[in-house]
């Protein structure tokens, strides 16, 4: 049996454990660490350091390091994008960069931060993978020696494989990202309106569900309100879709800004918000809503007003339909004394009692 020669061992020890790392480490920085730990012992490397690439920007940032102290690290963040920067060249150019013997690349002598370092010799690989036919920069690699070196044939390979694992990782790490975004952006658009940002009705649906199991338990009570905008047809008519946009926007963000911690805001339809205010403050919110709404400037050269009808739990409805027809009758009662007014439903019949002096009186 021909035993391996113990070069050759170290070398086949490094690609073991660095598959093996990818394998089991889910942790980008341990296992890009480990990683640069394995292959500067195995070259006996001076100092090494992982650059990461934005993959929408141009920009290199200094991740992991090994054999360099703060002001090191400092000297190479600060040398990033100068002249002579060997390590943005190399993400440029997408091509192997070696510095040999003095500090020569390529028959020029090479300065920046590897100078000052007191790094005779360094190899600079680019970290790239392919996905689709197109190259996706992921970063760079980088090995120094303080002695004049000159990589072997079979280095140069072993070198080639750990940067392909580094970047696999990388971009590994970066699509298990992009995946978990997308699904919080879809979690999110799920229960939120995407004009407008509040909840959207399936959402309000839900919690007002909820509230109304609590109350029923604790004995409490639950206001729901429901605004509707003035006149928005109109002005989508006259102006635009745009600027009834613009309307709906702001009389979110008013409701967003009026309502207390424990209250839900959702828009409800084309035109119409809806609040759940636990306990017996929603006429309050609601006037509150009101106020602040008629404060806002003109949109396209048009006052901004909303109507509301509020309807309260138990005495107005039992269930979630029945609260709601409540609040929509009072809605009703109120939009038939004009603009900007507000109305309370009374019994459980939902009779609405209408605003008495237009100055937020709620009977």
């Amino acid at each position: 049996m021909v035993s391996m020669e113990p070069r050759h061992r170290s070398r086949l020890q490094t690609l073991v454990q660095s598959a093996d790392a990818l394998a089991r480490d889910g942790d980008l920085d341990a296992f890009v660490a480990r990683l640069l730990e394995l292959i500067s012992t195995t070259l006996e490397a001076s100092i090494g350091a992982v650059y990461l690439q934005d993959p929408d920007r141009t920009d290199l940032q200094l991740a992991v390091s090994k054999g360099l102290s703060d002001e090191e690290r400092t000297a190479l963040e600060e040398a990033l994008g100068t002249a002579g920067d060997p390590v943005a060249a190399t993400a440029r150019d997408r091509t192997d960069r070696d510095f040999r013997a003095r500090g020569e690349a390529d028959g020029e002598p090479a300065d920046g931060a590897f100078a000052h370092l007191g790094v005779v010799s360094a190899a600079l690989r680019p970290l790239e993978v392919s996905r689709g036919g197109i190259e996706l920069p992921m970063g760079v690699l980088v090995l120094g020696w303080r002695d004049a070196r000159t990589l072997s044939a079979e280095d140069a390979e072993l070198l080639h494989a750990i940067a392909q694992l580094a970047a696999v990782a990388i971009d590994r790490a970066r699509l298990a990202s992009m995946i978990a975004e997308r699904s919080e952006w879809f979690e999110r658009m799920a229960h939120t309106d995407p004009l407008t940002g509040l909840a959207n009705q399936r959402t309000f649906a839900r919690i007002l569900e909820l509230e109304l199991a609590r109350a029923a338990r604790q004995g409490s009570e639950i206001s729901v309100a429901v605004f509707d905008v003035d006149g928005l047809t109109a002005v989508n008519a006259a102006a635009g879709h745009e600027a009834g946009d613009d309307i709906l926007r702001a009389v979110a963000s008013v409701l967003a800004e009026s309502v207390r911690l424990v209250d839900t805001v959702a828009r409800y339809g084309g035109d119409e918000f809806v609040l759940i205010a636990p306990g017996s403050a929603g006429a309050t919110v609601a006037r509150r809503v009101l106020d602040g709404v008629a404060a806002l400037p003109e949109i396209s050269g048009r006052p901004v007003t909303v109507s509301a009808g509020v309807a309260q739990f138990p005495q107005d409805g039992a269930s979630a339909d029945e609260l709601l027809a409540a609040a929509f009758a009072a809605l009703d009662a109120a939009r038939a004394d004009g603009d900007g007014r507000i109305a309370a439903a009374r019994g459980a019949d939902s009779r609405a009692e209408r605003e008495t002096d237009g100055q937020g009186t709620l009977g």
